[in-house]
């Protein structure tokens, strides 16, 4: 399920909006499940979910940690890029 909006042509790089959510589940074996929402206040269903790293945001957000992992609110557009098979980075879309 991946319904961001891709940025340009370019494969592994999506559009995150302004106001979205990455809910971050860390697993026991260190890997991670990325829940993206469009925005924290909507009711609607997450817009993407992968299996990865979230290894770095370099964009306005904050940070709440929860037992099961980490939210990051989203600030600023930003796009989601992945680095390698696994690992994914949020950059600012500015």
């Amino acid at each position: 399920m991946n319904k961001l909006a891709a940025v340009g042509d370019e494969e592994g790089r999506w559009h995150l909006p302004q106001h979205a959510h990455i809910i971050v589940y860390e697993a026991e074996r260190g890997d991670q499940l990325l829940t993206i929402y469009d925005c924290g206040a909507a009711q609607k269903p997450p817009s993407a979910q992968v299996i990865g790293n979230l290894v770095r945001i370099r964009a306005a957000h904050e940070l709440e940690r929860t037992v099961t992992g980490y939210i990051v609110s989203m600030r600023e557009k930003s796009v989601l890029e992945r680095q390698e098979k696994d690992h994914f980075v949020v950059v600012s879309d500015e």
